[in-house]
């Protein structure tokens, strides 16, 4: 897997399935603004068939699927879909979770008409996955990439509970994210047109449990590393909280969107 800066965390391994239960309880989704704006695009509407690539728990295709869409979520990590299906269950909602990667999607060509991917993208063999998109796309169908980021630039909550967690995993390359938004992202340049581009921020509420559970669900932490070094990880952010934030804080996030759609021919 290549990343936004090269190789992933200096080649270091990381499951997400090791971080399912905090992923889903504490990770939050995007917002009620997230979703309202994309419906503007048309994406989310009531029987559009749509693909989630890297679904994780499910926190897109279980929000497509309650504003009707008709709505598949893969992920490679089976804890993951585990857990996606879980909480759809548990909400009534009906998608279809599967294990997959999106360089091999398991679907017939012109399945959908949207895929979209959010926090995700960085993470595939996009030399794979973009010829794998465009196979199952309809004709007129589009793809929708998306990112839902803390800001520890803006936000010193964030700077600090990053800088712990460089402590205990000085690999992690996710740290001190500058914020900065590419107009057109190269990848999409020889197989799409840009329909779409924006992005703004909005603030998330946390408690210090859940913001601790947030960054359990971390890459660089829940994902890499062993329990007790998570477990001591916790500890010393919850220590750190005590110290500097209330029991109910916000968290800046900066959300992007990319609407794509394919070039003719």
């Amino acid at each position: 897997m290549r990343g936004r800066d090269g190789d992933i965390d200096a080649g270091r391994p990381f499951d997400w399935g090791r971080t399912s239960a905090d992923y889903g309880r504490y990770r939050p989704g995007p917002p009620d603004s997230y979703y309202e704006k994309l419906r503007t695009f048309g994406i989310g509407r009531e029987g559009q068939r749509l693909l989630d690539l890297g679904t994780g728990t499910g926190l897109l295709a279980r929000r497509f699927a309650a504003q009707g869409a008709v709505v598949t979520g893969i992920d490679v990590a089976p804890e993951q879909i585990l857990e996606a299906q879980r909480q759809a269950d548990a909400q009534g909602l009906a998608v279809d979770f599967s294990v997959a990667a999106a360089e091999a999607l398991p679907f017939a060509d012109a399945s959908f008409d949207v895929v979209t991917a959010n926090q995700c993208w960085w993470y595939f063999d996009q030399s794979r996955a973009v010829p794998e998109v465009l196979r199952v796309l309809a004709a007129d169908g589009c793809l929708m990439e998306s990112q839902f980021s803390f800001l520890p630039r803006l936000d010193a909550t964030v700077a600090a509970s990053e800088r712990l967690v460089l402590e205990f995993n000085p690999d992690w390359s996710g740290a001190d994210w500058d914020g900065r938004i590419p107009a057109r992202p190269g990848w999409s340049r020889q197989h799409f047109t840009l329909r779409a581009m924006y992005w703004y921020d909005e603030a998330i509420a946390f408690t210090r449990e859940s913001w601790r559970g947030r960054m359990r669900a971390l890459r660089g932490i829940g994902a890499s590393l062993p329990p007790d070094a998570v477990e001591a990880f916790d500890a010393r952010l919850d220590a750190l909280l005590r110290e500097i934030v209330p029991e109910q804080f916000d968290i800046l996030h900066r959300i992007s969107v990319h609407i794509f759609e394919p070039l003719a021919g």
